[in-house]
């Protein structure tokens, strides 16, 4: 992570959040750097799933520590779907109001055979087009791909942002989700950019 007497980037204050999260189901912890160099430091006690996050950071050159405990002896799905609304959270407050970022960003990303496609807004209004096709089951080890859906689904409803995600080609299981996250990493990347010539929140409305 950047050295805590750090303010400042070239472009302007740094923008970082630390937040977490606790429920009956989950205990979630989290640290956000937006003007990272893609380190991460994530423990979820699912190893594909910390991957991915993993990929995030390296990819958007975000730093991020997180640490998340939850019921998985019952299921995945709560610390899946909570380590997403924390990290939309995380995100939608390092963002702040927004004011002079890219706001728009996408990215093509190919695995090998994978090939995935995602277009971001963050535009203040939460909504997912999701289009990874799985058979039922489809697993990598014992993570579940289905439970990706969730992921981006919480993710985008507290990030605040309209995503379009499409896997547009993929065989392998492990590749084609691992292209998705690369793609995403890099279109937010671009979105949470600052365009110097934006000096206020890129809105008709004035406002994200």
């Amino acid at each position: 992570m950047t050295e805590p007497h750090l303010t400042e980037s070239r472009e302007g204050p740094l923008r970082r959040a630390s937040l977490s999260r606790h429920t009956r189901e989950t205990k979630i912890e989290g640290n956000l750097l937006i003007e990272g160099t893609g380190q991460a430091r994530v423990s979820t006690g699912m190893p594909f799933f910390d991957h991915l996050l993993d990929q995030v950071c390296r990819h958007g050159l975000l730093d991020l520590t997180l640490q998340a405990e939850g019921d998985l002896e019952v299921d995945w799905h709560h610390t899946v779907e909570d380590t997403g609304l924390l990290l939309g959270s995380l995100l939608d407050t390092a963002l702040g109001d927004r004011a002079g970022i890219n706001r728009f960003g996408f990215f093509y990303a190919p695995l090998d055979e994978a090939l995935a496609r995602v277009v971001i807004d963050l535009s203040g209004r939460p909504f997912l087009v999701y289009d990874l096709p799985a058979e039922r089951g489809e697993r990598v080890r014992d993570f579940d791909i289905d439970l990706l859906e969730d992921f981006f689904q919480a993710l985008t409803q507290k990030g605040r942002f309209t995503m379009h995600l499409h896997l547009l080609s993929g065989r392998n299981t492990h590749h084609k989700a691992e292209a998705v996250f690369k793609a995403f990493a890099r279109a937010l990347r671009i979105a949470c950019a600052r365009d110097p010539r934006q000096t206020g929140v890129p809105s008709t409305k004035g406002s994200l």
